[in-house]
């Protein structure tokens, strides 16, 4: 059994075990008709616009949609970025507390902490969080901390992308790690780093890039001081990934991401979820609050079906190859198109 067959195995029953009460639905069957469909107003922010949080969100509006609710007929979308800004993050926050719209997606934990903070009245469904409990969006037992929330998060374990980053650069001692300290998600991921990392041989070197403008001095701050640069979710880092990707390009080291974009967009490979599965999986839970269900009674949940992307096009430009036994499961970014090698 291939590594990935291997995680998704692992990883698929749980994820269809939380999520089956929301993600089997039938459109056809649960949809109402748009004219029997009573108009409702949707708030969505975003601390940053890039391609993962953007496909999340075309996600989330095409499921509303197959269920019903279109933008521009009966539903008003006011959607705001907060462009990378915490400061702007909450002031969209307090406008859309302000605003009083029938629910509120926030999208990134950034985006989540600053609208929770805002309301504990109006409906707030978060999504793109991968530590809903370390940002305190949640409880150790998955409940959530306001009455008002709920959500959809991706609890990935370290292990894999540790599994991962062994099998592409066998002879790595030190893996870089350029992140954001005021994002939660990003710590997060750190400290489950630095747990797991010595047992395998490994050491973990952090450097921080507080602003997306810091990102590519973060990187070359690694030359002659790690062996493979892995990156979290974190939206500094996404937002300015072809920086990342132009000085480890230049310093020959490879990058492993965590999401299909980066991989498009310069890294090597990424085991992630799919961003706009994501965002039909939060989908509906939107359409679930805007149907009238109370949010409390929607538990958060996770979704943590994991699948591997490669380009090696650029792992060649970074330095290394990808094996074969990995090939065998994966999705080629450079052509949009499996993989298969027997």
């Amino acid at each position: 059994m291939t590594f990935i067959s291997t995680l998704r195995l692992n990883l698929c029953a749980a994820a269809i075990g939380a999520l089956g009460v929301i993600g089997c639905s039938n459109t056809a069957d649960t949809a109402a008709t748009k004219d029997s469909i009573e108009s409702k107003s949707l708030a969505i922010t975003q601390i940053v616009e890039h391609p993962s949080l953007d496909e999340i969100r075309r996600g989330i509006l095409d499921e509303l949609a197959d269920q019903g609710y279109t933008e521009g007929e009966n539903l008003n979308i006011n959607f705001q970025s907060a462009q990378g800004n915490l400061a702007t993050a909450g002031q969209i926050a307090k406008q859309f507390a302000g605003d009083l719209p029938d629910a509120i997606v926030a999208i990134s934990t950034p985006s989540a902490q600053s609208v929770v903070a805002s309301t504990n009245s109006i409906p707030v469904i978060y999504t793109a969080i991968s530590d809903p409990l370390g940002a305190r969006l949640i409880d150790e037992n998955n409940v959530p901390t306001q009455d008002n929330v709920t959500g959809l998060s991706s609890q990935l374990p370290i292990e894999p992308p540790l599994d991962l980053i062994q099998q592409i650069a066998p002879d790595a001692k030190t893996i870089g790690y350029v992140y954001s300290p005021g994002e939660a998600n990003s710590v997060s991921v750190l400290n489950q780093l630095k747990k797991a990392a010595p047992a395998r041989g490994l050491s973990i070197l952090e450097v921080a890039a507080n602003r997306p403008t810091d990102v590519a001095m973060a990187t070359r701050s690694l030359d002659g001081r790690a062996d493979i640069i892995y990156t979290s979710l974190d939206n500094n880092v996404v937002s300015a990934f072809e920086a990342m990707a132009n000085a480890a390009n230049e310093l020959k080291i490879p990058i492993i991401a965590s999401d299909e974009f980066s991989v498009a967009r310069g890294a090597t490979a990424a085991l992630g979820v799919n961003d706009y599965d994501f965002g039909r999986t939060t989908g509906k839970m939107v359409y679930r609050v805007l149907n009238g269900e109370m949010v409390n009674t929607i538990k958060p949940e996770v979704m943590n079906e994991l699948t591997l992307y490669v380009s090696p096009k650029h792992a060649k430009v970074q330095g290394v190859s990808i094996p074969a036994a990995l090939l065998k499961d994966a999705i080629n970014v450079d052509t949009q198109m499996p993989i298969n090698v027997e």
